[in-house]
């Protein structure tokens, strides 16, 4: 019975992790721009392509 114990405080602990995770994310800006990352790979990069030649 006492491991139950130790698996729950285990997974609280891990879950107020992913909880303050999320938070800092949040607050840095990691989730403003949900569009332009999917799009990327269409555009065009014209300055990138000179440069390799």
């Amino acid at each position: 019975m006492s491991v139950i114990y130790f698996l729950i405080g285990c997974s609280v602990v891990l879950a107020l992790i992913f909880l303050t995770a999320f938070f800092w994310a949040q607050r840095t800006g990691q989730n403003e721009d949900l569009y332009t990352p999917s799009v990327r790979i269409l555009l065009d990069d014209s300055e990138d392509a000179d440069t390799e030649k």
